[in-house]
């Protein structure tokens, strides 16, 4: 209410400036000093607009985002499978609340995916703009996700922050396999592809090829979940794709520069969206909540519907 009461008050500023005369009589006073006036006038009124964007609007926007990604030798049967990927609830953050969270999933299930995939951090913690919801609590809400494939998730460093354990439980009592360090056989069309779940880069062991040499025989094919991009350069050349969330896409964006801040070491490299390298796909979201700060510019909540085609 307040930020509302002090864009109001800067527009009608504004507004008076523009009206306000040039002076007591019609060209007494220079056209310049009265544009200098709207200029200055102006400029609180833009940041003080974007502001509110960044802080009132953007976060609590959620839209939906289509991409296609085709893997050379993906198998024919398995051509046109549907992802919707997810990542970074954040439950208890800004805009995310129980009402938010029937909102995703409604959404994401209008999309009528054969496969929901959701790639870690459920939790947030306390402070200013935040609170902890346990996953007992925030469970039951994501109970209603629907794929006839199913669906799988991954947890992130936020969740093994709190107790990854505990998470794993809230999750999988309601519908949602974890996968840390595992696999699981999926079959769609009478052909069977698998989903390897590898574990967080912060906080959990990492064991890619270990877990990747799970599957067997080493031609069959798979999608490798994991919450945070930076282990991309380390997949073993089996892996064809890697769906990563973490980054929020930086949570703020500006034109020609990208984004301020990137938790990567990579920097932008792997920031958010489709990236192919040394004959591997990575497909990063910039996921649902936010961390840390409550803000996003141009970088709005995203339900994402990837759609994986033969090459």
């Amino acid at each position: 209410m307040i930020a509302v009461a002090v864009l109001i008050g800067l527009a009608l500023f504004l507004l008076n400036e523009v009206r306000r005369p040039n002076g007591p009589m019609r060209g007494q006073r220079p056209r310049w000093k009265k544009r200098v006036r709207i200029a200055l006038a102006s400029l609180p009124f833009v940041v003080a607009s974007l502001v509110f964007w960044g802080f009132f609007i953007e976060p609590n926007r959620l839209v939906v985002h289509q991409h296609a990604i085709a893997i050379a030798n993906w198998p024919k049967e398995l051509n046109g499978l549907r992802i919707a990927v997810l990542s970074d609830l954040h439950v208890g953050g800004a805009f995310i609340d129980d009402r938010k969270l029937r909102l995703i999933v409604e959404r994401t299930n209008e999309l009528h995916p054969e496969l929901i995939v959701i790639l870690g951090d459920y939790m947030s913690g306390e402070g200013r703009s935040s609170h902890r919801v346990e996953p007992e609590v925030f469970g039951p809400s994501l109970q209603g996700f629907q794929a006839p494939l199913g669906i799988y998730s991954v947890l992130g460093n936020h969740d093994w922050w709190y107790n990854g354990e505990k998470v794993r439980h809230g999750l999988e009592a309601n519908g949602i396999k974890v996968l840390d360090n595992e696999v699981a056989r999926v079959e769609k069309n009478g052909r069977a592809f698998w989903l390897v779940g590898l574990a967080d880069l912060w906080t959990r062991p990492q064991r890619i090829g270990q877990t990747v040499d799970k599957i067997a025989p080493p031609g069959e094919p798979m999608i490798a979940l994991t919450h945070n991009p930076d282990i991309f350069p380390n997949l073993p050349e089996r892996v064809p794709l890697l769906l990563a969330g973490h980054t929020h896409g930086g949570q703020v964006q500006f034109p020609f520069i990208g984004s301020v801040v990137a938790p990567s070491r990579f920097g932008n490299r792997f920031v958010e969206g489709h990236v192919y390298e040394n004959g591997h796909h990575l497909f990063v979201t910039t996921g649902i909540g936010t961390s840390i700060v409550p803000v996003r510019f141009a970088v709005p909540p995203e339900i994402v519907l990837l759609t994986i085609t033969t090459q």
